[in-house]
């Protein structure tokens, strides 16, 4: 199957061929045809294999041929764009920038954390596509900016995420002021029960496609396991960075604090590095971002919540500085690399306090991610579990006084080498 194939405007087509692409991928082949009936759809498909395409094209085409006059010299908005994150948004409403730009349709993305004034006055001129986060959409609609009565496709992206964020009640808002006659796209990397539930709720008779087996990572990433010392992390990750000399790496803790510690570390280090997480404004996020792509920052620090949406054409190289506790985040991470096909390398750092989570992501993705034993900073008890201090389990001031940030100032550790404790796989 081709796009040419798949009875798309014209427009779209001319679009479509000018970013170069020929072949939809499997989750575009199977949701666009279900997009352009009209039909409900709830898909599910691994991040970084083109789920954006597979809802903003068939979109753009429905919206191209059901045009409609303006309506007392307003262009009403009729499709809408819910996401978790404002870097998934903006890269959402260039996607839409992309494929649309010879329809003549306009979109504009709205989300929080800047000053609303340009936002306002794009939504007074009119759009035909709006890409939301639910906060900023569910304040300028009760400032009276937003009018949602002529809806008629609704999308949520990144569904399990947005559940993970605590925004199912602004979901909820949303459906209660935007039509019942619509229709529902409901996009998710992975399915568990509660997204099954919410779609119950906002589907009619919805066509669901699953591409991938829940969990799956993709088989272009080459993933590796490395056991460390909770003191030894900073000196790996600087070990790692230089050794498979990455020229530039997306590196991911827990929290954002965590991210700003590393990214100070591994700036004395001469390795020049930024953070993106929620407490930094829009406009340091995107510079941090736009230095990233540019290749100005080698590594970019990042929390999860701010790294959804993070799409870098080329990226190799991912590290999970800290393991996840909720295992599909794990997928979610390392999906930032291998993307449409293309290969990608993940490193995790794994302490003794960190095996169980370890195990868990282990049993998801149905993988034994080979163990890689042959560097200087290994673990003294290899894969045995052990509890992590109590001042740090309960976020104590020894939690905060923790010297794996001044580690980074010490002398380093003379390089050695413990006994194999697995032949790369286990």
């Amino acid at each position: 199957m081709t796009f040419d194939s798949m009875n798309l405007h014209p427009a779209l087509l001319r679009a479509v061929a000018e970013e170069g692409y020929t072949t939809p991928t499997p989750i575009q082949q199977q949701a666009i045809p279900v997009v352009m009936s009209g039909r409900d759809l709830l898909g599910c498909a691994q991040t970084g294999t083109g789920k954006t395409a597979a809802f903003a094209i068939p979109i753009l085409h429905q919206l191209m041929e059901r045009r409609k006059a303006q309506q007392g010299g307003r262009r009403p908005i009729r499709a809408l764009i819910a996401t978790p994150t404002r870097e998934l948004a903006i890269q959402i409403g260039e996607s839409f920038a992309n494929y649309g730009r010879h329809t003549g349709l306009r979109h504009t993305v709205i989300f929080g954390g800047v000053t609303q004034g340009s936002q306002t006055r794009a939504l007074q001129q009119g759009v035909d596509i709006l890409v939301v986060t639910t906060g900023r959409l569910l304040d300028l609609q009760q400032q009276g900016f937003i009018h949602l009565n002529d809806l008629e496709i609704f999308v949520l992206d990144e569904a399990d995420r947005m559940l993970d964020m605590g925004f199912i009640h602004d979901v909820r808002k949303i459906l209660k002021i935007i039509p019942q006659k619509r229709q529902t796209l409901l996009f998710s990397a992975t399915m568990p029960d509660d997204i099954v539930k919410l779609s119950q709720s906002m589907l009619h008779q919805p066509k669901r496609v699953d591409i991938t087996p829940q969990g799956t990572t993709a088989e272009t990433i080459h993933q590796r396991l490395y056991y460390v010392e909770r003191q030894d992390k900073n000196d790996l990750l600087v070990h790692l960075i230089n050794e498979e000399k990455m020229e530039t790496v997306l590196v991911f803790t827990r929290t954002k604090h965590g991210a700003d510690k590393v990214v100070r570390m591994l700036n004395k280090k001469n390795i020049t590095a930024e953070a993106i997480h929620g407490n930094k404004s829009q406009n340091n996020r995107q510079r941090a971002l736009s230095n990233f792509k540019d290749g100005k920052t080698r590594v970019l620090v990042a929390t999860d919540i701010a790294a959804r949406g993070i799409d870098v054409e080329g990226l190799t190289y991912v590290v999970n500085y800290e393991i996840p506790n909720i295992s599909e985040t794990y997928v979610h991470r390392i999906g930032r690399s291998g993307r449409a096909g293309s290969a990608g390398r993940s490193f995790a750092l794994c302490m003794p306090e960190e095996v169980k989570d370890w195990r868990n992501i282990e049993k998801l993705i149905g993988l034994k991610v080979p163990v890689i034993t042959d560097h200087p900073y290994p673990c003294e008890n290899p894969g045995v579990y052990r509890e992590a201090p109590k001042a740090e389990q309960t976020g104590g001031r020894r939690n905060q006084q923790r010297p794996a940030a001044s580690h980074a100032h010490a002398s380093p550790r003379p390089k050695r080498f413990s006994r194999s404790y697995g032949s790369g796989r286990r």
